[in-house]
């Protein structure tokens, strides 16, 4: 009789649904190199992204549509202006704004960009090139989430060559300055309420910033149509003419395309975390997908091949985390050089292509779709790619470091 008890239980112990790992793409544990204040502000985060952003996300990508009614959540999580201090600023280390930035990737890149475009290069811009009264007056507002900014850097024809062929013109009479030009794939500008312009002053051949408010006469934005990226942030061709904008909103400590160099350097940092989260999200998307996809009368998870690609996929997402925290730990020390922003940029974009590409293998025909949400990663990677310095120029920055020559033209 206790044989056959025994038997029972040995059967309904097989009958017993196997308990699979949750995805996790934090495979070395980088999480636990937060401080317990920083972790829980990235749960908060976390807890936003899953609950508010993930179940519509999809259907604004599709209607090429920013979720405006998501603005009072973001500000609740007091995430603008992560890494500076003061001026109601959310302060912290470079790692805890950069985690974040990642956090929010790991869901959605558009939402991601958005945050990248107002809390890094708008506020940066600020914080790092202007005067104290000048951060007094545009940073807490920006902080509140209360103004909106945007960053006019690149141009219809202007990209990789910014920073000796500029376009746009400022030309200064008086206390006045008179911008004339134009700024394509401004994120954020079809809405929000100031823009950082870089412009060239015709009198000294400097590049100069600006911050110019978006309502200010002779500044005018058309939002850009057909994207296949990124569609949930709204990108606009900026044109100015003759906009006039005061001496006291020229960037007071921004002297020549040097300092806006400092902006992007941070920043470019950032976009290095982006593409890791961008890689995270496609990962654990396609493992959730493998677990309970069922061929042959079992999971594909089970199939050595689907492994392979899982591994492959986590292996560059744990080197491309690692490469950003020693990366955010080196600005956080005040060691950050061009070169380490333009390795990180460089490397982690690369992986990103190849993880997303992995995970749309992995779907097979249901990776191009919305519904399983590895599609949209996809497609979002491709302007991560190309946005903050393209992968070539990234490299000569990189090799002008190791070799000694410059091998720009």
């Amino acid at each position: 009789m206790s044989e056959v008890l025994s038997q029972n239980a040995v059967a309904q112990e097989v009958k017993k649904p196997k308990v699979l790992p949750k995805p996790n793409s934090d495979f070395y544990q980088v999480f636990q190199l937060l401080s317990e204040a920083e972790q829980q502000k990235v749960l908060k985060v976390r807890q936003f992204m899953e609950s508010s952003v993930a179940p519509v996300i999809n259907d604004y990508w599709a209607k090429d549509e920013f979720p405006y009614e998501l603005i009072p959540g973001i500000r609740d999580l007091q995430i603008a202006g992560l890494g500076y201090e003061g001026y109601e600023c959310a302060g912290g280390s470079n790692l805890l704004a950069c985690y974040v930035a990642m956090e929010i990737a790991r869901i959605d890149c558009s939402v991601a960009t958005f945050f990248g475009v107002h809390s890094g290069l708008a506020m940066g811009s600020i914080f790092l090139c202007g005067s104290e009264e000048q951060k007094k007056k545009w940073l807490p507002p920006m902080a509140r989430l209360e103004k909106i900014g945007s960053f006019g850097l690149t141009e219809p024809l202007v990209g990789s060559g910014a920073s000796g062929g500029l376009g746009t013109t400022a030309r200064r009479e008086g206390d006045t300055w008179i911008l004339n030009g134009q700024k394509k794939w401004i994120g954020n500008s079809t809405w929000g309420h100031l823009t950082i312009i870089w412009a060239r002053d015709v009198a000294d051949n400097q590049v100069k910033g600006f911050i110019v408010e978006n309502n200010t006469p002779g500044f005018k934005v058309e939002k850009i149509q057909h994207k296949m990226a990124l569609r949930v942030v709204q990108n606009g061709l900026i044109t100015m003419q003759d906009c006039r904008v005061p001496e006291e909103n020229r960037l007071q400590n921004d002297t020549s395309f040097r300092d806006t160099a400092r902006v992007l350097r941070m920043t470019r940092g950032f976009v290095a975390w982006e593409a890791v989260g961008c890689q995270m999200g496609a990962y654990e998307n396609a493992l959730a997908y493998a677990q309970t996809r069922e061929q042959f009368g079992k999971p594909i998870a089970s199939f050595q091949l689907i492994q392979d690609l899982l591994v492959k996929m986590i292996g560059n997402i744990t080197a491309c985390q690692c490469m950003v925290v020693r990366l955010s730990q080196l600005q956080d020390q005040g060691k950050l050089a061009d070169e380490h922003a333009s390795l990180a940029k460089a490397f982690c974009t690369v992986k990103m292509r190849e993880t997303v590409g992995y995970a749309r293998e992995l779907l097979g025909a249901n990776g191009i779709l919305l519904d399983y949400n590895v599609g949209r990663f996809v497609a979002d990677c491709e302007a991560i790619y190309s946005y903050e310095g393209t992968r070539e120029m990234n490299t000569l920055i990189v090799g002008r470091a190791i070799s000694g020559f410059s091998a720009f033209v």
